[in-house]
């Protein structure tokens, strides 16, 4: 299927890029080096996305569950991701970057860009990257926020920590797993969600296409 017959292109893409380890592990490297092949992928699946007229994305770094691994991998994801921001910045995006910054997990050469939206060059499509983010610290934002106000009614998603990222339309996921590990729960209740058995350094084009054709025959409903 060429690009003028998608009939429907979704806003937003979630992507969770699932498998470094296990891919290292086939190739016969230690689990930590897979990290580092991760970060191609990226910006191979970036330029599509622009190809294809994807106004946001959302790429899954890494979670405070994850911060429990060996210090050798945890290392290197929070660099992998710190690269892949480096390498952004020079590139056409707006980047938002959502995570606890008070852990000391944290990378500090991403807090120049932690909770807030960052112009680079031409700004053609809404990055975010969740980096040490979790899922319960992102919802106890909003707790605490309602808790403040007198009016109990106010509405959730307006006071999460991830307030300024839209509702998610597809999610992708690579590495075979059928879960979403905690991906921001708020904006991903309604979302499609495909399965690529591959690992995530194994991207190639047609996962994203092969997406796209299922995303036409699923029934959005948001519930109605």
């Amino acid at each position: 299927m060429i690009k003028d017959n998608y009939k429907r292109i979704p806003k937003h893409i979630g992507i969770i890029p699932d498998g470094n380890r296990r891919w290292a592990e086939n190739n016969k490297l230690e689990k930590h080096k897979g990290y580092t092949h991760g970060i191609k992928p990226g910006f191979q699946l970036y330029e599509i996305m622009l190809e294809y007229g994807i106004k946001e994305a959302t790429f899954y770094g890494f979670t405070q569950d994850n911060t429990k691994r060996p210090k050798l991998q945890t290392q290197a994801f929070v660099k992998a991701c710190v690269d892949a921001v480096e390498i952004l910045a020079n590139r056409d995006a707006n980047l938002l970057v959502i995570g606890n910054t008070k852990s000391s997990v944290f990378p500090n050469e991403l807090l120049k860009y932690a909770n807030k939206r960052v112009n680079f060059g031409r700004g053609l499509i809404n990055i975010n990257f969740l980096v040490n983010y979790d899922w319960n610290w992102d919802l106890n934002y909003a707790i605490n926020g309602i808790n403040s106000y007198k009016n109990k009614k106010t509405n959730i998603y307006d006071h999460i920590a991830s307030v300024d990222i839209s509702r998610i339309d597809l999610i992708i996921r690579w590495g075979g797993r059928r879960r979403l590990s905690g991906l921001l729960p708020v904006q991903s209740v309604y979302s499609d969600i495909y399965i690529i058995d591959d690992y995530w350094p194994d991207f190639q084009k047609e996962h994203f296409l092969n997406a796209l054709d299922w995303y036409q025959t699923t029934d959005i409903t948001l519930g109605g």
